[in-house]
């Protein structure tokens, strides 16, 4: 009967498994697989996950004074941690690749070795229970551990796919690579080169945050086709080493740095460092090669490259922007001699356009021919992306978390007319910066909105001690716990005529 009730356990005990490596493999591939950032993370949030099971320790001794009274007490507590690690909406949702799919296996695997014992070990269910209750309060280190079992295969897998995308490459010898980096600006960047290039040449971009050396494996693999004439390969890194990295697999002829700034710091460590991982694009390009750099940038502007180099930017360059008119209604400006206009907002677009006018120039496009395709330019999603109309607008920029960008939306917010509301969880990964630079944040917010919400009051309590050190009203700042209690909030606010809110920021599952 004991083995009954002990098997009835097994499957309450299974189901908060198998909720448990969902949670934590969904963090695990919004933390890029990298096992110290898995690690790091369970470090920063450990009080929180083991309140979700730490509890269930008690299984055993339940199983082993209570017998089958015990396993149904047991079964209770294993369905709370269930209950309490059941999923949750998700920004960002769990793709199951192939590779979670194997961690699953493993993960089934490991989690298999309780019920054996449970089950044919000689009177072995209380240690059965006792191996259940640690798999399910070990769950943040388990999913490493299965990680690890599986390098060798996922190695070897990764390997395979690397080589396959080199043949690839290798067999399209007229492709012309052209790297985007930078701290911030280069998914924008891509995406412009796509539309501007697209007037004379057949092109590939690396779609959505494929960034990473295996996002680049995947888009050549899946998406490179011999009517490809130029592919504009995004090139994202956390850790020195990253760009190099994909430079060695693409081989780019061509090489646009858009930003150096203070973004991953947590990761990098040092603004040096940061400089030092961007330029691997520039040391990578050939004798040939062309770099484009934004002059404005003062890290970029002060480093020698060994190739020809062409500068773009609004105070500085080549292609520099002149005349500059920003509004509510988008973007004109000169270069060259030559006028451009679009419905982008935010003056740091301009830097963004100029790039690739002057990749584009430079490939032979003349000037006048990009004026259309400028025009038509759309803002990259999440990035102050303009939705809605009438009286209610929202600046979507959610996919800013750093200062340049953060202080080019408050600009921005503060050229439209109405109730303008900063909406925001604040800037992370910014290493020992992260407080400094919030605070600053604050400050600039107070002179460009008139109300502000902030998201999760210990992450943002930094901008709201900036808000008020620059004389913002203390009523007017208002502290939620989500997202979705902000926006409503923000509609909450008496308002005549239009009201303006602006989306800085939103942080992934990860935090």
């Amino acid at each position: 009967m004991l083995k009954i009730f002990f098997a009835i356990l097994s499957i309450s005990y299974f189901i908060a498994y198998l909720l448990l490596f969902r949670r934590h493999v969904h963090i695990f591939q919004l933390n890029s697989y990298k096992p110290e950032v898995q690690e790091k993370w369970v470090r920063d949030n450990i009080e929180a996950l083991l309140l979700r099971s730490v509890w269930a320790l008690g299984a055993a001794l339940l199983v082993k004074g209570l017998g089958i009274t015990g396993c149904i007490l047991s079964t209770v507590l294993f369905a709370a941690v269930a209950v309490l690690n059941r999923p949750r909406k998700e920004k960002k949702a769990l793709v199951f690749t192939a590779r979670v799919k194997r961690l699953l296996a493993t993960w089934v695997i490991l989690g298999c070795i309780p019920l054996l014992f449970g089950f044919f070990a000689p009177d072995g269910e209380a240690f059965g229970a006792l191996l259940m209750s640690f798999a399910l309060c070990g769950a943040p280190w388990l999913i490493t551990a299965a990680n690890r079992l599986n390098q060798p295969v996922e190695k070897a897998i990764d390997r395979h796919y690397i080589n396959d995308a080199r043949r690839i490459l290798k067999e399209s010898p007229r492709l012309l690579v052209i790297g985007v980096t930078g701290s911030y600006g280069k998914t924008s960047v891509k995406f412009f080169l796509e539309k501007l290039l697209g007037v004379e040449y057949n092109v590939l971009v690396t779609p959505k945050n494929y960034n990473t050396t295996l996002g680049v494996v995947r888009t050549v693999r899946e998406n490179l086709k011999a009517i490809h004439e130029v592919f504009v390969c995004e090139m994202g890194a956390r850790n020195v080493g990253d760009i190099k990295e994909i430079c060695e697999l693409v081989h780019p002829q061509m090489g646009v740095i858009t930003a150096i700034g203070p973004q991953h710091l947590e990761s990098f460590k040092s603004l040096q460092n940061v400089v030092k991982t961007k330029f691997e694009l520039a040391d990578s390009l050939p004798a040939d090669g062309v770099f484009f750099g934004n002059m404005d940038s003062e890290e970029i502007r002060n480093r020698k490259v060994d190739v020809k180099t062409v500068g773009y930017g609004v105070t500085r360059g080549d292609y520099q922007a002149e005349d500059i008119s920003c509004s509510e209604h988008g973007l004109r400006f000169t270069v060259q001699g030559v006028q451009f206009e679009t419905r982008l907002l935010g003056r740091h677009n301009v830097e963004n356009i100029c790039a690739a006018i002057a990749v584009a120039n430079t490939m032979g496009i003349p000037l006048e021919k990009l004026r259309a395709p400028v025009r038509a330019l759309e803002a990259v999603e999440h990035r102050q992306q303009l939705r809605g109309s009438g009286n209610r607008l929202i600046i979507d920029d959610a996919y800013n978390s750093n200062p340049a960008g953060a202080q080019a939306a408050l600009e921005t917010l503060s050229q439209f007319d109405g109730l303008r509301i900063l909406v925001t969880p604040g800037m992370v990964e910014l290493g020992e910066k992260q407080r400094e630079l919030n605070l600053e944040f604050g400050r600039q917010a107070a002179s460009c909105c008139h109300r502000a919400v902030l998201v999760g009051a210990k992450q943002t309590a930094p901008i709201k001690e900036g808000l008020l050190s620059a004389g913002f009203p203390a009523d007017r700042i208002v502290t939620v716990e989500t997202v979705e209690e902000a926006i409503r909030a923000a509609d909450a606010f008496p308002a005549e005529g239009r009201r303006i809110i602006l989306l800085e920021n939103d942080l992934p599952d990860n935090y």
